[in-house]
Order: C-alpha cells, then sequence, then structure tokens
C-alpha cells in the first residue's frame, strides 16, 4: 500500500509534463463546455442543475455539452455526449473544452490554459472545518494518500489558483470560503447552489413520482438517514463506514407507517447487505444518487456531520443529529465551523435509544430555523442556476483576454 502509494507520487511529474505536451497540441473549442460532477461517479449536484438550466436557455443553445462519468453506459444524458472518465478522452476534451464546470477539488497535474474558463461550484456547506481551516494535530495525516498538512493545503492551493470563480452559496460560505481554500474573495459569486432550485420548483407531482420510482408505498411517512464520511476509517479501495444503526430496533420503534431512506456518503465503498427482516420498511439508496430528489419525498432528516442538513433546512422540516461519536469526531479529526449546541437546527442525540424516542413522537423543536435560514439559506429562493448562467453568459460574452487557439 505505501510502495503504492510512492510510485503514484512519483509519476506525477512525469504525468503533468505529458498533459502540458498534449494542452499545446489540442486547440480550445470555444463552444464546449466539460462537466464533472464527484470525479465521475454520477450526473449530479451543481454542475447537473447548471446543466439542466442551459438547455432551456437560449444563450447556451449553440454549446456542445460533454459530460465525465466512470461508467459512461450507466445513464443517458439528453442532449450530452459522455466520456470515461481517465480515459485519453477525458484528457483530450479536458484540453479542448472552453469550460470546465466541475464540484470536487481536481488533481494538481492539471493545467488550465489561460483562454479556459474555470467554474468550481463545490458541493455543500462545510460544518467540518476545511483545507486552512482544519485543526491539525501534529504528524497527522490526510487522505489515502497520506498527505501531510502542509501538503494538503496545497492542493487546495494549486486548485484554487486555477479557479475564474467558485460558487458560495450563502453569506457564511463567502467568509469562509478564502481562507479555507486559499481563493481571493473578488472570485467567489454568491449566487446559492444550483441544486437546491429544484427544492423550490418540485411540484406534488414530482413527489409523487419520485414516491413512486423508489417504491415507497402511499400514506407512509419516509424518514432520510444520511450519514457522512470519517476521515480516519478508510481501506484501499476508498472510506468505509461503520454502520451505527441498528434498523430492526428502528422498525421496531417506528412502527409499520414509516419507511427509511438510507443514503450513504458518495465516499462509502463499502457496501450494506439487504435484511429480509427489514423488507418494506429499509431502501438502501445507492452512494452516488441525487441527493435531492430524496430531500422532497422525506419528512424528516438524520444525520451527523453531513453538510445535507443544511440544503434539507431550505425546506424547514425536522432534522436530528445522530452524532454517536461526536467527542472523537470534534476533538481528534476536523473540527466544526459552527457551535453545534447553539446553532444547529435540530437537537443532537448520542444515543440510539433517545433518537427513535423523539422520532416516533414526532418531537422537534424549530425555534432555530429563522436565525439558521437567515445566515445559511439567504440566497436560496429558486433562482440560484440562473445568476451562475448570467455570470458566465457575461465571461463568455466578454472573453477571457486571449485568443482560443
Amino acid at each position: 500500500m505505501k510502495l503504492l502509494r510512492v510510485l503514484k507520487k512519483s509519476l506525477v511529474p512525469l504525468f503533468a509534463f505529458l498533459y502540458r505536451i498534449l494542452c499545446r497540441l489540442v486547440p480550445v473549442d470555444r463552444h464546449m463546455i466539460l462537466f464533472l460532477a464527484f470525479h465521475g461517479r454520477s450526473c449530479s449536484d451543481n454542475p447537473r442543475a447548471i446543466y439542466e438550466a442551459m438547455q432551456k436557455d437560449p444563450r447556451f443553445s449553440g454549446y456542445r455539452f460533454v459530460w465525465v462519468l466512470r461508467s459512461p453506459g450507466q445513464e443517458t444524458i439528453p442532449g450530452a455526449s459522455v466520456i470515461r472518465y481517465l480515459s485519453f478522452s477525458y484528457f483530450f476534451h479536458l484540453a479542448r473544452a472552453k469550460v470546465w464546470i466541475f464540484n470536487c477539488k481536481m488533481p494538481v497535474y492539471l493545467y488550465k490554459k489561460k483562454n479556459q474558463i474555470y467554474l468550481q461550484t463545490w458541493h455543500g456547506t462545510p460544518l467540518k472545518k476545511l483545507g486552512h481551516d482544519i485543526d491539525a494535530a501534529p504528524g497527522q495525516t490526510f487522505y489515502r494518500s497520506g498527505l501531510s498538512y502542509e501538503q494538503m493545503c496545497a492542493t487546495y492551493d494549486t486548485d484554487s489558483s486555477r479557479y475564474d470563480a467558485m460558487i458560495s452559496p450563502n453569506a457564511f460560505c463567502t467568509e469562509v470560503f478564502p481562507h479555507a481554500f486559499g481563493i481571493q474573495p473578488e472570485k467567489l459569486i454568491e449566487t446559492g447552489y444550483p441544486r437546491n432550485d429544484f427544492l423550490s420548483a418540485c411540484t406534488e407531482e414530482d413527489v409523487q413520482r419520485i414516491r413512486r420510482e423508489l417504491g415507497i408505498p402511499a400514506g407512509k411517512k419516509v424518514i432520510l438517514y444520511a450519514p457522512t464520511w470519517r476521515d480516519d476509517s478508510w481501506q484501499a479501495s476508498g472510506y468505509t463506514f461503520d454502520l451505527k444503526a441498528d434498523f430492526r430496533k428502528w422498525k421496531e420503534k417506528l412502527g409499520p407507517d414509516t419507511v427509511v431512506l438510507f443514503k450513504p456518503h458518495y465516499l462509502i465503498v463499502n457496501r450494506f447487505r439487504d435484511d429480509p427482516e427489514l423488507k418494506d420498511f429499509l431502501i438502501s439508496v445507492p452512494a452516488d444518487s441525487d441527493i435531492r430528489e430524496l430531500y422532497v419525498v422525506s419528512d424528516a432528516l438524520v444525520t451527523d456531520y453531513s453538510s445535507v442538513f443544511f440544503d434539507y433546512g431550505i425546506l424547514r422540516r425536522p432534522v436530528y443529529f445522530y452524532m454517536y461519536d461526536l467527542e472523537s469526531y470534534a476533538g481528534d479529526l476536523r473540527g466544526f465551523y459552527m457551535d453545534i449546541e447553539t446553532e444547529l437546527p435540530g437537537k443532537i442525540y448520542r444515543q440510539e435509544e433517545s433518537l427513535l424516542e423523539d422520532l416516533a413522537a414526532g418531537e422537534f423543536d424549530d425555534s432555530r430555523y429563522p436565525v439558521f435560514t437567515k445566515r445559511y439559506n439567504n440566497r436560496e429562493d429558486g433562482h440560484a442556476a440562473a445568476r451562475v448562467l448570467d455570470w458566465l453568459a457575461g465571461r463568455l460574452n466578454a472573453g477571457t483576454g486571449h485568443e482560443d487557439s
């Protein structure tokens, strides 16, 4: 494992050199836009919402759209070409596209030409500290590659130096992102998150369609359980999650009129076995699926340290925080941006039993929502994608100051 990491690191300079040569040979197509979400795991999140808005915007009618997926046959994307992640075609299109629209930190070996536009959408308002803001312990390493704190920060600095703009979803992120990512404040565009426009535009017909697609029986209450990953829990294939939810107990406590949707974080690689006793109660949703549709069919959310509660809060529905490992997580891993005891829009539970009691009773205090919404969802009005496209159309019309070649 360690030898493999060393080998990969040693090849990065060579790969970066070869990629730059490719960039010199391939001219930019000023009418090509490249989309990537979660390193090709799915067509989802902010890039998907921006793409869907472009499909309806006449300002982008003459553009060619290209999506990057790890398995190009996994889904059909109307109106777009699909290429395989890390293939030669992928690197060719990176060199060729006028616009990159990505939602995740990209490798240090990538090179952006001066006449290309890189729009970084990111993928969540952070509860956990990011990048430069992490209170690292002496000798602490990061990611599966085992980067030091300084090396980890350098990956953020390298990528943010390439951004032409980065989306900020709210006033809080506009304050935090400059020091977390090492990005100049003027590169931030506080638009709200395009992926959340769906939460404002969703109709009752949409809700019923999604329920049918998920197999949720009519009339049943829906609980969404969406935990995040742990920085220190990983194996060769990726991050793992030690499930601390006894779903048989959930079924007993919540009763036959409830369905639980279990959605792991997209970085989680372990698979969870189906339990015959949980049939008609537990629905496991693929980790790389788009979570926005799960929000609108859920009556309540159970999470831990995941940023999903910021988006779910737009709906002003109950949120329950099941933080069974709070002390170790807060003290040993990342630390938080907010005072979770006073600012979270819901109660913290360390014990599963008390969580289930309140879930079953529908016990929830929504008194924190007004202050929470003002700080964290101040731009979520259903028009975030339109604001992003206004910025991008203006940038394309003005040019980047360099001729395409």
